[in-house]
């Protein structure tokens, strides 16, 4: 992967748009990127790594969206970050917009357009660009799979984080396991150990709850077997559980299959004994059935006879209801036109009681033609009705031209009052805007004045405190000086010592009979002996190490001094002279004068508003008064016409009331006269139709009753029965004749009568031999089903038990391989004699290459003296853990990387950085990573390490590599000529390129 421009818009501190080409910096494989610190240089890197992947890196993925939005841009310019790079021999360009809070284009507030994303690809063949995709999670996958890492592997081998290697270095295997295990991806081995315990312990739940099963079956037989089966006590899980279990059940279903045998025996001796005493039972019932029954026939005769006067004057009856039953429609014509003809003649009375005296006793003819004349007039007043109705309208308009007059003579009032001051008004306003506007330019030029005086007093201030710095550092770099001078001659001494003893020291390990480590001789016939206060290796050693240490102690101060002497001299360039309480002073002043023109400038809008919303109430004012003269002149016209059309009106309603009140008031006359005329007219019709019907119904009833055998009507109404009287009548005659037939038909029967002849049948003792039958059979079904059900549940549950046991054989088989793999992926099996767990086993794999990869450089940044070794000692409990060691060439031992020095740890970690990136682009399938970032650091090294260290990433030209160093150290622009800095500013930062292309 290979960058080649960067385009940024209003991003980070960015606030115009910026460009950086990467194809000039990487032309001399080194470049700088430097500038103030919160100048913008780590926000550089947060746009490559946004461009590609949609965020930033680390702890900063929270500024994400419109926080990533720069505070310095214009309020119409849009977030943008455009990336040109090439992959996998492709060259793309990636462009990426956050969302964005933009004024709305219409109305006041803000909206949001939301984020946008451009992949484009160039065509060479063509010579231009083509469009691939503008979906945020296609273009996410394209550059995945293209870089073949994630963003976290990314900003890690890409973006080579200093800081994170140095914790990496000094960190626990816990620790370094992580982070591993996010840049290799190993979840797959963690998920393989997650899912092999989960298999475990599913199986050993299995198996368990499978042996729980077989002995609840096993209860379950017991209890159904009662005494016939007996357990052994044995708990889940126990050998023999299942022989035993099926050995009970054989037991208890062959004797369960005698009982039933016995069982079926008693049952059918039971049944041929309540069969017989069934037969008994229901020749005795038959008997007394029959002489029960020609017993109750007997009294029912004797019934009849005492009712039969009663029976024959009913049918005397009934035929004489069969003959009025013809008249019945007569009457009831007769009926109702009697009483339709009373309720006409009500009707009539009442409508004559409310006419006038003139037309009490007019027929129906002469009350229609009056009632005709009414309606004809009351149509007439239509016309008047809508002349009365525009009269109260033209009153309306009367009173509304009134409060229309009054209301314009407020209005002229008021706007010749308030214009009267208009000018004293708007010179005071004036006044107002001109000196606030004095105010924001007096502010404006002591805001220039402000900026300086800060930095120049935050300068002395840092001055004052570095100078107190140098002078502790100095005195601290001298004792250190002097312990170091003092630790190398005590060492010297001693190591001298132990040369001039070193034969004694030879001497004390011979031993008779084994050859001499210098000579090689078996015999020893004068050893050396050991004199008085000899030093030993382990005094030596113990005095070489604190000769060392303070060795390191003393260019650890010096290096102190040397970053307090050049802060001091950086501090005192800047703030000069002066001394700090009068620069303090200078900026207070200019603090509070900047305060009250700040004040000042405050009311300008407010004034400038004020005096905008006055001269819009004179206009105002103005044009009402136009207004209210324009509508005075239109009334004067108005009140004249509405004038002519009243008096017109007044003469036509006059006419139309008549002697009314009112035209409504004669028209409700009108109305009332001709509705009584009209109801009197019809009443008066249908009173003389129902009298004509009544007639004719009397004649009719008279003719039928004759015909029917009655002398007048009246008798054959009085024979005539209701529905619900001639259906009692009538089933009081069947009742009769069907009673009558059965008591005959029962009388007549031969087996009735036979039975009758014979002694009264004993019931009672048949009944109690067929209940005593019936309760033996019961009992002896019971038991039989019992039996039965005892065979049917011991056989289920016997086969239950042995379908479980052939199930359970394998599972049990599967939980035993399943518990040795996850006890050995998991680190607690005795045959994992490390206790390391499957994802520890190959992290460490990778941290073993990583580490090999990494030594290539560290030895060369080293001069040869370091080299990094994977460790698998156990930690911690008992298990092995990531370990990390550096070899010491000097000393020959190995150390934890924690006991490296600041510097050490440094290129440590570098190397190690790089390491890492050579051994994660091979993991990726080998992409190319054309363009590294280095982040911090350098500032702990010494002038000899630093070359070293740039001859190492100057090498990496070799492999068609350029590296960016960021960093504000001021030697590094000194040695690396190609430069990208980032220049900080009241109105944002900005990049400049030097040295470049």
């Amino acid at each position: 992967m290979r960058l080649h421009r960067l385009d940024i818009t209003a991003f980070g501190p960015f606030g115009t748009a910026q460009r950086v080409d990467f194809d000039a910096l990487s032309a001399a494989g080194l470049f700088l990127l430097h500038g103030p610190t919160g100048a913008g240089k780590t926000s550089v890197l947060d746009a490559v790594c946004y461009a590609l992947y949609g965020s930033v890196p680390g702890a900063r993925q929270s500024g994400q969206g419109m926080t990533l939005r720069s505070d310095h841009a214009a309020v119409g310019t849009r977030t943008e970050v455009r990336l040109e790079l090439t992959v996998a021999g492709r060259r793309l360009e990636i462009t990426r917009q956050p969302p964005w809070e933009r004024p709305k284009l219409r109305g006041k507030g803000t909206t949001v357009d939301k984020a946008q994303t451009w992949l484009r690809e160039y065509d060479a063949t063509a010579g231009a660009w083509k469009d691939l995709s503008r979906s945020h999670q296609e273009i996410g996958e394209e550059i995945t799979q293209l870089l073949g890492m994630s963003r976290e592997q990314f900003c890690q081998v890409v973006l080579l984080p200093q800081g994170d290697f140095a914790r990496f270095l000094r960190a626990d295997a816990e620790a370094r396991g992580k982070l591993l295990g996010r840049l290799f991806d190993t979840r797959r081995f963690a998920e393989a150990e997650k899912r092999l315990a989960e298999r475990r312990r599913t199986t050993e739940a299995q198996v368990r709850e499978g042996d729980a099963a077989l002995l609840a079956d096993a209860h379950r037989m017991q209890q159904a077997a009662g005494d016939a089966m007996e357990l052994p006590e044995l708990a889940p899980g126990e050998p023999g559980l299942a022989e035993a279990v099926l050995s009970a059940a054989a037991v208890a279903r062959s004797t369960a299959r005698e009982l039933l045998d016995m069982a079926d025996c008693r049952l059918t001796a039971t049944e041929s004994a309540q069969a017989a005493a069934e037969r008994d039972l229901a020749d005795a019932r038959e008997l007394d059935r029959l002489q029960r029954r020609f017993a109750e026939a007997r009294e029912r005769a004797a019934l009849l006879a005492q009712r039969a006067d009663a029976h024959r004057a009913a049918q005397h009856r009934m035929e004489r209801a069969r003959k009025a039953a013809a008249v019945a429609p007569a009457l009831e014509l007769r009926d109702a036109a009697d009483a339709e003809h009373r309720r006409a003649a009500a009707s009539e009375a009442r409508a004559r009681a409310l006419l006038p005296g003139t037309l009490a006793d007019a027929g129906a003819a002469g009350l229609a033609a009056a009632a005709r004349r009414a309606t004809e007039e009351l149509g007439a007043l239509a016309s008047a009705r809508r002349a009365e109705q525009r009269l109260a309208e033209l009153g309306e308009e009367q009173a509304g031209l009134d409060r229309q007059e009054r209301a314009d003579e407020d209005v002229l009032h008021e706007a010749e009052t308030w214009l009267a001051g208009w000018e004293a008004v708007r010179t005071g306003l004036q006044a107002r805007v001109d000196s606030a506007r004095e105010a924001a330019t007096h502010a404006e030029q002591l805001a220039v004045q402000r900026e300086p005086a800060q930095r120049r007093l935050s300068a002395a201030r840092r001055r004052d405190r570095f100078a107190v710095d140098a002078q502790e550092a100095q005195r601290l770099a001298l004792a250190a000086r002097e312990r170091a001078v003092e630790a190398r001659a005590h060492w010297l001494d001693l190591k001298e010592q132990r040369l001039n003893g070193i034969a004694a020291e030879l001497a004390a390990h011979l031993t008779d009979g084994a050859p001499c480590a210098v000579c090689g001789a078996t015999e020893h016939p004068a050893p050396a002996r050991r004199i008085a206060g000899h030093v030993d290796r382990e005094a030596e050693e113990r005095a070489l190490a604190a000769h060392q240490d303070a060795d390191e102690r003393r260019a650890e101060a010096e290096r102190r001094l040397g970053t307090v002497r050049e802060a001091l001299s950086a501090a005192t360039a800047e703030a000069g002279d002066a001394p700090t309480e009068r620069l303090a002073e200078e900026a207070e002043d200019l603090e509070r004068r900047y305060a009250r023109a700040r004040a000042g400038a405050s009311g300008l809008h407010a004034a400038q508003e004020e005096l905008r919303r006055a001269e819009q109430e004179r206009e105002q004012r103005i044009a009402a008064q136009q207004q209210a003269a324009v509508r005075a002149a239109s009334r004067v016209g108005n009140r004249e016409r509405l004038e002519r059309e009243r008096v017109a009106l007044d003469e036509e309603l006059t006419r139309a009331r008549g002697t009314a009140d009112s035209v409504a008031q004669r028209a409700a006359q009108l109305e009332r006269r001709a509705a009584l005329l009209t109801e009197a007219a019809d009443a008066v019709r249908v009173a003389e139709d129902t009298a004509q019907r009544l007639k004719a119904a009397d004649a009719r009833l008279a003719d039928a009753s004759f015909r029917a055998g009655f002398d007048t009507p009246r008798d054959a109404a009085a024979a005539l029965l209701d529905d619900a009287a001639h259906r009692e009548l009538q089933r009081r005659l069947d009742a009769w004749d069907a009673e009558e037939s059965a008591v005959r038909a029962v009388l007549t029967e031969a087996d009735t009568a036979a039975a009758a002849q014979r002694p009264p049948a004993d019931l009672a003792s048949a009944e109690d031999t067929a209940a005593e039958a019936g309760r033996r059979l019961r009992d002896a079904s019971s038991a039989r089903d019992a039996a039965a059900r005892r065979c049917a549940e011991l056989g289920r549950l016997s086969a239950r038990a042995a379908t479980a046991v052939r199930r359970l054989a394998p599972l049990r088989e599967e939980h035993d391989r399943v518990a040795r793999l996850a006890s050995l992926t998991a680190g607690t099996s005795a045959d994992n004699e490390r206790k390391m767990r499957l994802e520890s086993y190959v992290l460490a794999a990778r941290l073993e290459q990583v580490a090999a990869a990494a030594t290539a450089r560290l030895r060369r940044m080293s001069s040869g003296r370091y080299t990094l070794v994977h460790s698998d000692d156990r930690t911690g409990r008992g298990r092995s853990g990531l370990g990390l060691h550096v070899v010491d060439a000097w000393t020959g031992r190995e150390r934890d990387t924690a006991t490296l020095s600041g510097g050490e740890t440094f290129f440590a970690s570098l190397a190690l950085a790089l390491g890492l990136a050579d051994v994660v682009t091979d993991e990726a399938g080998g992409v190319r990573l054309d363009t590294l970032f280095i982040d911090e650091g350098f500032g702990s090294l010494d002038d000899q390490t630093l070359d070293e260290v740039l001859d190492v990433l100057d090498s990496l030209r070799e492999r068609d590599r350029s590296v960016g160093i960021v960093s504000h150290v001021g030697d590094l622009r000194r040695r690396i000529h190609a430069q990208l800095e980032v220049v900080k500013g009241r109105t944002g930062s900005a990049l400049r390129q030097r040295g470049a292309g």
